[in-house]
């Protein structure tokens, strides 16, 4: 029980709101917008993309938000009674591939680890900058030539941590080792900053640092914007932080992963990148992923995997890019399928690849979450790992034993 927040969309300013809600309903979206993403890490319920929830549900109303019955989320009215399903947790059966989670929150993250699990798949930073850290790292590293204003709001926060550049990479370290030493000795699968220029925009100071770009999705995101100089002295403060987790505080089951990368020279410069910045792959068991999320990742999954130790697939913008949908968009939301022919061939020629090099090849996207019967299908294609929200671990983990069928 709790209060219901129903609004049209949500964004990343909107977390701090987000996390006092029980449940969360929104006019616009799919399932794989920031107001879905959000409620899996918080562990809360949400229907979006409802069209008119807003006009629809009073304000003040007693409503039931129900995610219980598979695809579709549901609002009934009135506080409906409920069941409470209980299983033992330290007697699950063996699964067919190592079941890992994805997390974001490191407030959750001991509570999470309670959950059966082989480790992390997926570690997102978004949520340690958006709410940890909350300023653009262009704005730390410029904090003298930034106006009075903007120096005495970002001067409050990063106060206790000496200079402003320490308190991106102190904070930033923080959350990455709460994560990680939740999580010990298991692997913890790092995924380098995702943030897209909209939502970096959105931090304080970023305004003054991102482009307007039409598309942010398809934009200045991922190994492109690492690599490029306005961007570089950002993310080797990324690098200075996972550094710091794994050399000074002796957490070496943190491994990296790169996102969105775009091509073949791409990836060679980032992994040059890294390695200039202590994160050179196979030292002290350094492991680097790439996310494999592109049609073109798929199609030339060979020449990539030189450049890394393995595969993570993120069905999300695969299934995006190969279906040319726009994943935020109401209007086409019901297109929006991982089991989609194209898309698992997709999936079947990343995973071949990577088998045929005897090299990693997980799955930290979405669908094994909603769909058990393509986490299934994963199986049967060789696939290593699936890692999934926390909600959805046990069921699916149960599925895939066997038992949940």
């Amino acid at each position: 029980p709790g209060d219901v927040l129903i609004t049209d969309m949500t964004d990343p300013d909107w977390e701090p709101i987000m996390k006092r809600a029980a449940a969360i309903v929104t006019n616009r979206g799919g399932r794989t917008c920031h107001a879905a993403i959000i409620a899996r890490e918080l562990g809360v319920p949400a229907v979006v993309g409802c069209g008119d929830a807003t006009r629809t549900v009073p304000d003040g109303a007693e409503v039931t938000v129900s995610c219980a019955e598979g695809d579709t989320g549901y609002i009934y009215e009135g506080m409906l009674p409920f069941e409470v399903k209980r299983i033992e947790l330290d007697r699950m059966p063996e699964a067919p591939v190592k079941v890992m989670m994805n997390v974001g929150n490191p407030e959750r993250a001991f509570s999470f680890a309670q959950i059966p699990h082989q480790g992390v798949g997926l570690a997102r930073l978004e949520f340690i900058i958006n709410n940890m850290i909350g300023v653009h790292p262009k704005a730390l590293l410029e904090f003298d030539r930034l106006k009075p204003d903007l120096q005495a709001e970002i001067g409050g926060r990063v106060a206790a941590y000496g200079y402003p550049r320490d308190y991106f990479v102190k904070r930033l370290a923080e959350g990455i080792s709460t994560i990680t030493a939740a999580f010990a000795p298991e692997p913890v699968i790092l995924r380098m900053s995702d943030f897209k220029s909209n939502e970096y925009a959105n931090l304080i100071g970023g305004s003054l640092y991102e482009p307007q770009e039409e598309n942010p999705m398809i934009g200045f995101r991922g190994a492109s914007r690492y690599i490029a100089e306005s961007f570089r002295p950002c993310f080797e403060m990324e690098c200075e932080a996972i550094r710091y987790v794994r050399d000074t505080m002796g957490l070496k089951n943190l491994q990296v992963m790169i996102p969105f990368v775009r091509t073949l020279e791409e990836a060679q410069a980032v992994v040059r990148l890294l390695a200039e910045n202590g994160l050179e792959r196979g030292r002290d068991g350094l492991k680097l992923i790439m996310m494999c999320e592109l049609p073109s990742n798929a199609v030339l999954a060979d020449e990539f995997l030189e450049y890394f130790d393995g595969f993570s697939i993120g069905s999300n913008d695969m299934t995006q890019l190969t279906l040319g949908l726009d994943r935020d968009s109401a209007l086409v939301a019901d297109r929006f399928d991982e089991r989609n022919p194209a898309v698992k061939k997709m999936l079947a020629m990343a995973i071949t690849a990577a088998r045929r090099q005897n090299k990693y090849v997980g799955i930290c996207g979405q669908g094994p979450s909603d769909h058990p019967d393509l986490a299934e299908w994963l199986v049967a294609q060789g696939i290593e790992s699936v890692s999934l929200n926390p909600d959805t671990v046990v069921d699916t983990w149960l599925y895939l034993a066997g038992e949940g069928r």
